[in-house]
């Protein structure tokens, strides 16, 4: 094997532990803001109408859904099976919650996201948050794309599928 050879095995080793880190972070991130709302959905969708950026039944709907989404791309996401539909599907959430986020804050108006809890209106630290908001979905939303452009890790179910695929 020459040196390049080398360098490549060595990159693609970095990469799978790289890569597991990456899907477990988003499951993570995704699976506490699902399981934080599922244990009040009400409180979830009343959280989406204080976006104002949909009717109010639909809003209702989209706290209601939205938990399960979350978790169900986390449960796919910890065991590594479909990472890349996963990820991406992890990658659209992150940009509509950036741009939900950045139309309350345009608007001027003041509430948590909700992002980790039942959410709610603030009176001050609104601005600070968004920013912290809007800054760790863009990283999580980095974290996804590598994982779109790179869906094979270690300890993946996609490996077992695709190599019996294969055979």
């Amino acid at each position: 094997m020459n040196g390049t050879g080398v360098h490549t095995a060595r990159a693609t080793r970095a990469w799978e532990w790289t890569g597991i880190a990456a899907r477990l972070l988003l499951a993570a991130v995704l699976g506490y803001a699902g399981l934080a709302k599922i244990q009040d959905l009400k409180e979830a969708g009343r959280t989406v109408v204080l976006y104002q950026i949909v009717p109010e039944d639909t809003a209702q709907l989209i706290g209601g859904v939205l938990p399960f989404v979350e978790v169900a791309l986390a449960l796919l996401l910890v065991a590594g099976l479909a990472t890349r539909v996963a990820a991406a599907g992890a990658a659209v959430l992150m940009v509509v919650y950036v741009a939900a986020i950045s139309s309350v804050w345009a608007r001027g108006l003041s509430i948590d996201c909700g992002c980790f809890s039942s959410g709610g209106a603030v009176t001050s630290g609104a601005v600070r948050g968004y920013v912290i908001d809007i800054a760790r979905d863009l990283v999580l939303l980095a974290v996804a794309v590598l994982l779109i452009r790179n869906p094979r890790t270690r300890y993946a179910l996609d490996h077992w599928v695709l190599d019996t695929k294969e055979r």
